[in-house]
């Protein structure tokens, strides 16, 4: 291994005891490949052995925590007890190849799909839609109903530790409800979980706390718990950088374990609220510094991407579109060969990658999404 490669291999022992080999994680994405009773797939258990041999820790496609807040086909459920074997199933998948597991929990707030909710009924943060044509119109939803979202949470997390993962993250990214209530677009209300800055923080930040107390009162082992979020929206109004250093700072006072940056491009730069010409990833990582590591994540595809990155002083980094292209990357790298990484999707290689039918699909017919399926 060329030493400029070192960094990605030291192990990292995170604040709740949990110790990663690398620093380089698997990050979340979507298969839509779980059986339509919620559970697990055959195909998807498949998948992510596939994936967990070289990474220091797997986080999961995201699960519901609650029966309404079901974002896509084919997405595996958590949201009652019956699940916990299925859950516990993934969770052994991955750790017997040597990663940690993490479960990403979320709930899809006015992204949930009609039809895979109960009455068809969408609800948000406010009655706002999203933006684009035909986008339901959600029903806010009420106090009583957002206090039993938070304890949601908090059972999803019970049944992670009792199902054998290491960790949850809590997913307050990419639109979905955490991020409706903070977002200035999605949160119009005007008591206590909207309205000022502050108080749009109060729903992501009572769902951090269930999380920690339940973590408090069922683990038995180290656990981790990291949160996921955008660091902007294009939405007028929308969040802004400026916002996402105060939920940066904010959440940088939880005690979690990391925070876990959604993007696209790694090195991106911010496109409002800041003066800083710096990429988001940088502001971010310099906000939570000495309190909170980061994972940066976005088009890092090759072994030189990673080592650039990680000189950026990113404490992780984590790899989703380059690990489904090249499920060996890690061990590419590790053993030397890191010119035989593969960058774009082969077409012809379905059945080597262990790639299910509805994410091969997907890949396939979204030009843009990943490169060489265009």
């Amino acid at each position: 291994m060329q030493a400029k490669y070192k960094p990605l291999f030291e192990g990292i022992e995170l604040l709740s005891g949990i110790a990663l080999k690398n620093r380089i994680v698997m990050a979340p994405m979507t298969n839509f490949s779980s059986n339509p009773d919620g559970t697990v797939s055959d195909d998807e258990v498949k998948y992510y052995i596939r994936r967990s041999n070289g990474v220091g820790m797997v986080i999961t496609a995201c699960t519901y925590v609650t029966a309404n807040g079901k974002g896509f086909h084919g997405e595996f459920a958590a949201h009652t007890d019956e699940m916990i074997p299925s859950l516990n199933r993934l969770a052994s998948a991955i750790k017997e190849k040597g990663a940690k597991a993490v479960l990403q929990i979320f709930h899809a707030g006015r992204l949930a799909i009609p039809e895979l909710v109960p009455g068809g009924e969408i609800v948000g943060a406010s009655n706002i839609p999203a933006e684009g044509e035909g986008k339901p119109v959600p029903r806010a939803l009420n106090e009583e109903e957002i206090q039993s979202i938070v304890k949601d949470f908090g059972e999803t997390t019970r049944r992670a530790i009792e199902a054998g993962f290491d960790g949850v993250e809590i997913h307050g990214a990419n639109g979905y409800l955490l991020q409706q209530f903070f977002s200035p677009h999605s949160n119009t209300r005007e008591d206590k979980w909207g309205g000022s800055l502050e108080k749009r923080l109060a729903f992501p930040l009572a769902v951090v706390e269930e999380v920690q107390k339940t973590v408090k009162e069922h683990a038995t082992a180290p656990f981790l718990v990291g949160y996921r979020f955008s660091p902007e929206e294009p939405e007028t109004p929308g969040i802004t950088m400026a916002e996402t250093l105060h939920l940066v700072d904010a959440l940088a006072d939880k005690n979690l374990d990391y925070l876990h940056v959604s993007l696209m491009d790694f090195w991106s730069a911010a496109r409002r609220g800041t003066e800083d010409t710096r990429p988001r990833i940088e502001i971010i990582k310099e906000r939570a510094a000495g309190k909170v590591p980061v994972i940066g994540v976005g088009s890092i595809y090759t072994a030189d991407d990673a080592a650039k990155a990680m000189e950026s002083g990113i404490p992780m980094i984590g790899l989703g579109r380059e690990l489904i292209i090249d499920p060996d990357w890690v061990e590419k790298v590790e053993q030397g060969r890191e010119d035989d990484i593969v960058t774009k999707i082969d077409k012809n290689a379905q059945g080597e990658l262990v790639i299910p039918d509805p994410l091969w699909n997907a890949i396939v017919n979204t030009p843009g999404w990943f490169p060489g399926a265009e």
